[in-house]
């Protein structure tokens, strides 16, 4: 074998060595750039979290990011939430039994960007970036903990208090501060973990070059400053495709000027991509006052990104498709081949396939 391959090399001229080089370059450079790409998006955990709910990927994540003095309050998202479930009941049909009566269909959450004051016995925090957090906000973006856990935007005491390595040891000179007492607003809030700030170029670009804490919706809203609910985030069955964006777009009761829709689930394909392609040059004007949070100017970063990769492996592709059709066009002429030739050679073959499948039916006649 190795001799036939070394025999097929020294038989192939200059032109051809060099034009089968690029070829597999080429396509290697592709592969590689698919590889690459696709692991980069697959670690951006904030894009991920229909994957996460459901592994059989029948769901969608839509996040919703409302201009600034939109009126957007917690009854008005849970009046969607029981509009867009009872829209998934009916068209998915499904009975409750014993057995799903426990089961979720869905899972959401709201958030707030501001800033709030935290002080202790240590140290104080004035004015530092927050979010104010609802519903299943963890859910949707699991930060790296390094002490203590999470906690729920539903949770009956809305008195915790999640800080990053950086807010920890100002306020305490330590990580392992879980359960530690804090003041916010001279009320005091415990400490239910401690969380590594995410790392890298667009992580800081985005925000995340100095300290965030993450508290409740409630207390951001009573002890800190914030222009209301920013965001809100979903993930539902999608029984078709578009259902939860739609639903999202139209049911929640705000106008589309004032709101910026994402389908995050689907935001990386080919179809997603191909609109931020032509609007490459035009995108980042907004004419909608949204001021988008960290992890959504992470995800818009990493969508240029796609974008250029999606033109490299453009022409990674047009060239070795160019050089084989090429190749195909010399090899038509040099052997003479006539449209009649190829006709009567694919008669021959559908024959001879048609004889072989009528062979194998009646060898399991007899059989």
């Amino acid at each position: 074998m190795n001799n036939r391959i070394i025999y097929f090399i020294k038989s192939l001229s200059p032109k051809q060595i060099i034009f089968s080089s690029i070829t597999v370059t080429s396509l290697l450079l592709y592969l590689v750039l698919t590889i690459w790409s696709n692991h980069q998006v697959a670690a951006l955990t904030d894009q991920q979290a229909a994957k996460r709910w459901d592994k059989e990927g029948g769901s969608a994540q839509v996040s919703c990011f409302f201009a600034e003095n939109t009126e957007v309050d917690e009854y008005m998202l849970m009046s969607f939430e029981r509009q867009l479930e009872q829209s998934l009941l009916e068209v998915l049909q499904q009975e409750e039994t014993e057995g799903e009566k426990d089961k979720r269909l869905l899972i959401d959450a709201f958030s707030s960007l501001g800033s709030i004051t935290i002080t202790s016995e240590k140290g104080k925090l004035e004015n530092v970036s927050a979010v104010g957090i609802g519903g299943d906000f963890f859910l949707f973006h699991p930060l790296q903990l390094v002490n203590g856990g999470y906690f729920s935007g539903d949770d009956l005491m809305q008195d915790s208090v999640i800080l990053d390595e950086e807010a920890a040891w100002q306020l305490f000179g330590s990580n392992d501060i879980a359960g530690m007492s804090v003041m916010i607003g001279n009320v005091p809030h415990y400490v239910a973990g401690v969380i590594k700030r995410q790392e890298g170029r667009f992580a800081e670009g985005a925000g995340l070059n100095k300290t965030v804490v993450y508290v409740s919706y409630s207390s951001l809203d009573a002890y800190g400053t914030s222009d209301g609910i920013n965001v809100y985030e979903v993930v539902a069955p999608n029984p078709v495709k578009g259902f939860v964006y739609n639903a999202v777009k139209e049911k929640l009761g705000v106008t589309e000027d004032k709101m910026v829709v994402v389908e995050n689930s689907s935001r990386y394909t080919l179809p997603a991509l191909l609109p931020v392609l032509l609007d490459f040059g035009t995108r980042s004007m907004q004419n909608t006052a949204v001021k988008f949070p960290y992890w959504e100017n992470i995800g818009r970063g990493w969508e240029d990104v796609k974008v250029v990769i999606l033109l490299f492996q453009f022409i990674l592709l047009l060239l070795p498709a160019g050089i084989i059709t090429v190749f195909l066009i010399i090899r038509w002429k040099n052997r003479n081949l006539t449209m009649k030739d190829i006709w009567n050679f694919v008669l021959d073959s559908k024959d001879k396939l048609w004889r072989k499948a009528w062979g194998a039916k009646d060898k399991w006649k007899h059989f």
